[in-house]
């Protein structure tokens, strides 16, 4: 009886052991996907999001699940025509800003920056914790599309003009290369927009087509070289407070993969934005110096084109919000999370990074 009951024992081993291999099989299956990303290589910290993502996916997953990093001229040139392609399938992801993509619809734009929005880490906190992606997500189902944060500039600058711009005045008639909703409010100020993709702002600023232009931040602007064509270079960028990249999915092959890939794929897009913000943030203050060692001249925006521009933006926000219901229901819970997050701030963030700066600017740091 011993020995029978052994035998009995042993063959139920053998065979879990034989049905453990296809089902280990099955939960990680072998895939590879192709991801196109909306920036030039040569911008290295926000192009490099892309390969974060495919390194700690591939890290993750022993190699089963990788990521094939495409050149966007491989699947279309223009942000429009890659994010079609990963609705229809043919691109599985894409690396992109949403408000690309606002005059399909304006929600869009939330989902990277609003005007006078969240700092960095209030956009983290609202996506992450606040359910702020969530409710993304729900407007981009209908799109056909699943979206994960996978990057963050952090705060922008405010740009370079060939000219001083020292009033409203100063703003009217000029042709700016200028992304988001940050356009719509600026032309409520008499400035023409232009929504150029980044390699092309050099060609244009160089030729004149247009006058003033923004980017990111002194980082990737030195990158571009726009200081060789103006010396004013103004801030804050009031647009985009923090810019949020995110990784969007073909909405079926995101639900089609096993739970355990979507975890993978959800900590390599969450490593992906916190480590494009860190990046950013140790090479921007460096480049900051060579452009501010040069000829180039920092100038704030005055208090005047700042306040104008934050009427501008409400007017904007409430036009959008009567006219579109997705819009109004993101922006609304963005709002009410908005004006909780920066009374706490006020006493925690603010108050001991004013005192730091001060110390900063007295040489004691």
């Amino acid at each position: 009886m011993r020995r029978r009951s052994f035998m009995t024992r042993a063959g139920a081993v053998l065979t879990a052991g034989a049905l453990a291999s296809p089902a280990i099989a099955q939960e990680n299956p072998k895939l590879q996907w192709k991801m196109a990303s909306s920036f030039p290589k040569s911008l290295d910290t926000i192009y490099g999001g892309i390969n974060d993502i495919a390194l700690h996916l591939a890290a993750a997953t022993d190699g089963n699940f990788t990521i094939d990093v495409v050149d966007p001229g491989d699947a279309g040139e223009s942000e429009a025509s890659l994010l079609n392609s990963v609705r229809a399938g043919t691109v599985d992801a894409l690396h992109t800003c949403s408000y690309y993509f606002l005059t399909t619809d304006p929600t869009y734009a939330i989902g990277t920056a609003l005007p006078f929005g969240l700092n960095a880490r209030l956009s983290n906190a609202w996506l992450f914790e606040g359910g702020g992606n969530a409710l993304l997500n729900d407007f981009y189902a209908t799109q056909g599309l699943y979206a994960l944060p996978a990057g963050n500039t952090g705060a922008q600058m405010g740009g370079w003009f060939r000219k001083e711009i020292n009033t409203l005045d100063d703003l009217k008639g000029v042709k700016m290369r200028i992304a988001g909703l940050g356009g719509q409010i600026i032309s409520k100020l008499g400035v023409a927009i232009d929504q150029l993709a980044g390699n092309d702002i050099y060609s244009a600023f160089e030729k004149g087509t247009i006058d003033a232009a923004e980017f990111v931040g002194p980082y990737d602007d030195l990158k571009l070289g726009l200081q060789k064509i103006s010396k004013f270079y103004y801030y804050p960028g009031w647009w985009e407070g923090a810019t949020v990249v995110h990784a969007f999915f073909n909405l079926q092959k995101w639900a089609s993969l096993p739970k355990r890939y979507q975890a993978c794929l959800s900590d390599a897009c969450a490593f992906a934005n916190m480590n494009m913000l860190a990046k950013y943030d140790q090479k921007n203050p460096q480049a900051l110096k060579q452009l501010a060692g040069g000829d180039v001249s920092l100038r704030p925006f005055s208090q005047d084109i700042m306040d104008a521009a934050f009427q501008a933006s409400q007017a904007v926000f409430r036009e959008l919000s009567t006219s579109n219901q997705s819009f109004k229901k993101i922006y609304d819970h963005q709002i009410a999370f908005r004006r909780d997050a920066y009374l706490w701030m006020q006493l925690s963030e603010y108050t001991f990074d004013t005192y730091m700066m001060i110390q900063q600017r007295a040489g004691k740091l």
